[in-house]
């Protein structure tokens, strides 16, 4: 099984929490474990080890890493940001930082769960399925049949001990994987999310049982929760048993976060080449990301001239990110995005009746969330892998057409805005394109101040009608023809033609507002 490297690990954990200041050796540096350091021990030989630099100073771990260097770990991590980054780049060791404020305990139970995350496992198995295990382990060591729950009430793993009493609420929660909610059952989590120790609780109803409970964490942060239903044969130290059971949950929930983490890492970088076009393979990569047949790209970025000041849009578009996935997973499974220059693509399966209603409710709940108006575009439906590139090229289209009025749409639904768009940008590059007669009316319109180019444009406008035109430009039928002959006269345009009228249309409609 390949180790994890120093990239592994920063992807999995994130710069939030530990920030990379130099690798001279590359992000590909193997990293086998994280190990605290007292600063009056030496250093023990620990090839490929992380040094969490315990009461050293960032500022003073010169000596630290010339020991480093010489033990052959692969880094030294210090707390705050004022490390000596030449001193490690001389000696060839990676140096990073955790904030002032980080617990080292809760840093080294972070990076060893990392750690333990190989990269080959990681799409197989994120790390739940040891919460089963733990979950009979705490149930024959207490005596009552446990459950495990995130901090959002959902069920992520129970015991299967025979012969262990259970309620209703118990079977219901499983059969669901979601803890029924109740306005008594919010104020026993409230108690819960409180308590440091493990904690009895009276039931809820006549036809259930009572609990013991227990709050999951990591460094202060809460992780979630264990539950053992006191059936009235609990062990005399099942309160003990319970504790230590949830301080090993904290490690495996921590582990399975971080493997979800560099999972969707590692997906959203295949999705990233995938819709660029330099996959060598899009029909694997696209199966590897859980894409078969018929597909679309959808695009969403935050609308920051309709938001005014932003703060911090970087951290406000990697939550889009995170609303994005949320909204696909829970509506076709695992599911890959990523964020590229402030947009966020994903690819939506299927036919794509429903792909709009999505990009929809995308817009309405981040936006509210965010507190940032949100756009949405939606490219072609590719019938494969191998169009989704292209899907990504119109969708990039279609978000540079939408404005206030029209947050959401597809391909199709502006199609003529998007195609006079990219008319615009050929013609504007090409000098055969946008040469000709435009640049003559344009010309003597602002040598004379006349307004014959605004003439052209209503009378194209209206279909080559007089009283429309005038309609538009609100003076009399009479008016227009005299300027549509003068027009003639002054410039050498030949309106009879209908080739040049063409031409002259498009040229006025996409060029003239660029010149």
């Amino acid at each position: 099984m390949d180790a994890c490297t120093l990239g592994d690990l920063l992807d999995a954990v994130g710069d939030a929490a530990l920030h990379l200041h130099t690798a001279p050796a590359g992000p590909g540096v193997p990293v086998t474990e994280a190990v605290l350091h007292d600063g009056g021990t030496p250093l023990p030989r620990l090839p490929g080890a992380l040094l969490l630099a315990v009461g050293v100073p960032a500022a003073r771990t010169g000596p630290l890493l010339r020991a480093a260097a010489q033990a052959g770990l692969t880094g030294v991590v210090v707390r705050g940001p004022d490390g000596p980054v030449a001193e490690a780049e001389a000696q060839g060791v990676a140096l990073l930082s955790v904030p002032e404020d980080a617990a080292w305990h809760h840093v080294h139970l972070l990076l060893a769960s990392a750690i333990a995350v190989r990269p080959a496992a990681v799409a197989a198995d994120t790390g739940l399925g040891d919460l089963f295990a733990l979950a009979d382990a705490i149930a024959t060591a207490t005596g009552g049949a446990t459950a495990i729950e995130d901090t959002r009430q959902r069920i992520l793993a129970y015991s299967a001990v025979s012969g262990q009493p259970v309620d209703e609420d118990r079977r219901q929660g499983i059969l669901g994987r979601q803890v029924p909610g109740s306005a008594e059952n919010t104020e026993q989590y409230r108690r819960l999310f409180a308590a440091d120790r493990p904690l009895r609780l009276a039931p809820l109803s006549d036809a259930d049982l009572p609990r013991l409970a227990m709050p999951v964490r990591a460094g202060g942060e809460t992780l979630g929760s264990v539950w053992v239903i006191d059936g009235g044969g609990l062990a005399p130290d099942a309160e003990e048993s319970l504790a230590q059971g949830a301080s090993t949950a904290a490690l495996l929930l921590l582990r399975a976060r971080a493997a979800r983490e560099l999972a969707r890492h590692r997906g959203g970088e295949l999705l990233r080449r995938l819709l660029d076009g330099t996959t060598p393979d899009p029909a694997t990569a696209a199966h590897r990301l859980g894409v078969v047949g018929r597909a679309r790209v959808a695009a969403f970025v935050l609308d920051l001239d309709r938001a005014g000041s932003v703060p911090d849009a970087e951290r406000t578009a990697l939550r889009l990110l995170d609303a994005v996935r949320l909204h696909c997973e829970a509506r076709y499974g695992r599911h890959a995005g990523v964020l590229v220059d402030g947009v966020v693509y994903a690819v939506l399966p299927g036919p794509g009746e429903r792909h709009k209603r999505l990009a929809e409710d995308v817009v309405a709940r981040a936006g509210q969330a965010l507190r940032v108006p949100v756009r949405a575009a939606l490219g072609e439906v590719a019938a494969d892998a191998a169009g989704l590139a292209d899907s990504r090229a119109d969708a990039d289209l279609v978000l540079r057409v939408l404005d206030a009025a029209l947050p959401v749409a597809t391909a199709d639904e502006v199609r003529a805005r998007v195609t006079l768009l990219a008319l615009a940008e050929a013609m504007g590059e090409r000098r055969e394109l946008n040469a000709g007669a435009w640049r003559r009316v344009l010309a003597y319109d602002a040598g004379h101040g006349t307004e014959y180019a605004r003439t052209l444009v209503s009378w194209f406008t209206a279909g080559c009608d007089m009283a429309g035109a005038a309609h538009l430009l609100a003076v009399h039928p009479n008016t227009v023809r005299y300027r549509l002959r003068q027009l003639q006269q002054h410039t050498g345009v030949d309106l009879a033609d209908p080739d040049e009228r063409l031409v002259l249309w498009l040229q006025l409609r996409v060029l003239a507002e660029r010149a």
